[in-house]
């Protein structure tokens, strides 16, 4: 195998215990995510870096999270950066849209303070950043149907912020999609609904290797 999600794979790998990887199902095709551990002791995540995936890849969980797209009736997709915006695009096309909107970390000149939030992310804790919306693609917005697309959800922050982000812009958020649901989910603290492709568990490491955290 040359690298982490550069192919799918034909039968997952055997655990628990895991040693360096987890197999999900992506269809009827399996897909290897390196284990990583966490700054916490003998605790570690699965892990999805959808700018370093081969095109196949990209291109199978895409197809797939935009089958899921079509039970919310998007009018707009938009997409969270850094890595929902690898898959937004297709998403966006696969069901039909002319187009996307890209939200953003990068201030320009003409952004606004109040159009804009905080945000953290579980693989970056002390990387302090703020989300941004442009306020001149808000009328392509406006009254329709929004659903938001990330690579991952975890805590749950970075949809939060997005939620609170186009709450404060007036923007109607319908739903969300994923590439990967990680950890444990309680759909009761989502700000709305989110559909994922797979799931995949936080880890405990034990003296034989890595195993999935119960609950």
């Amino acid at each position: 195998m040359e690298g982490f999600w550069q192919n799918f794979a034909t039968a997952p790998v055997a655990g628990p215990p895991f040693e360096d990887r987890y197999t999900v199902a992506v269809g009827a095709q399996f897909l290897d995510l390196p284990i990583r551990p966490l700054p916490t002791p003998d605790r570690a995540l699965a892990s999805l870096i959808a700018n370093q995936a081969s095109f196949p890849v990209v291109d199978g969980l895409t197809a797939a999270m935009a089958a899921l797209a079509q039970r919310f009736r998007p009018d707009v997709v938009v997409g969270l950066p850094t890595l929902g915006l690898a898959f937004a695009p297709g998403i966006a096309r696969a069901i039909g849209h002319t187009n996307f909107v890209a939200l953003g970390y990068s201030r320009k000149f003409w952004y606004r303070d109040d159009l804009s939030v905080g945000i953290r992310s579980v693989t970056s804790p002390d990387a302090a950043k703020r989300l941004y919306v442009d306020p001149l693609i808000l009328p392509r917005l406006a009254g329709r149907r929004v659903l938001v697309v990330d690579d991952v959800a975890s805590t749950g922050a970075s949809l939060q912020a997005a939620a609170t982000l186009l709450r404060n812009a007036g923007v109607n958020v319908v739903g969300a999609v994923v590439a990967m649901r990680q950890g444990r989910a309680d759909p009761a603290q989502d700000p709305f609904p989110i559909a994922h492709v797979f799931a995949t568990p936080r880890f405990t490491r034990r003296a034989d290797g890595w195993w999935p955290d119960q609950g």
